[in-house]
């Protein structure tokens, strides 16, 4: 009878730790799928943007700071910006989130920097 006392005591035992790591199981794959739940919630919010620039210059850096000085003269209510990608200095205008909003900006500077063109950016 001593055997199997040690056996049903070993048998609980066995029982105890395996429901102790299913237990565990279970709660490591519910922490997986909520990470994988944020990650796609992340993913959807912070996908690359697409904005529209007006590029107003596109040569050296002291034309284009000369630009953008002008630019800030005549129009204050739009943002500049100066961004240098080798080897090439480019005065910029605003982050657009619709090519016609871009357009439209485009239209009203057209008369005073008639080499303004559209880019389509990411972000």
């Amino acid at each position: 009878m001593i055997i199997s006392r040690k056996k049903l005591l070993f048998t609980a035992f066995l029982a105890f730790l395996l429901n102790v790591a299913n237990s565990y199981a279970q709660n490591e794959t519910e922490k997986i799928n909520n990470l994988i739940e944020q990650k796609r919630d992340f993913n959807k919010k912070n996908k690359n943007s697409i904005v529209f620039k007006i590029q107003l210059y596109n040569g050296n850096e002291t034309q284009a700071y000369r630009i953008k000085q002008n630019f800030n003269a005549a129009y204050p209510e739009y943002t500049t910006k100066i961004i240098y990608k080798s080897p090439e200095w480019k005065t910029q205008v605003g982050d657009f989130s619709t090519r016609l909003e871009a357009d439209r900006i485009l239209n009203i500077i057209k008369d005073k920097f008639s080499g303004a063109i559209v880019l389509e950016d990411k972000i």
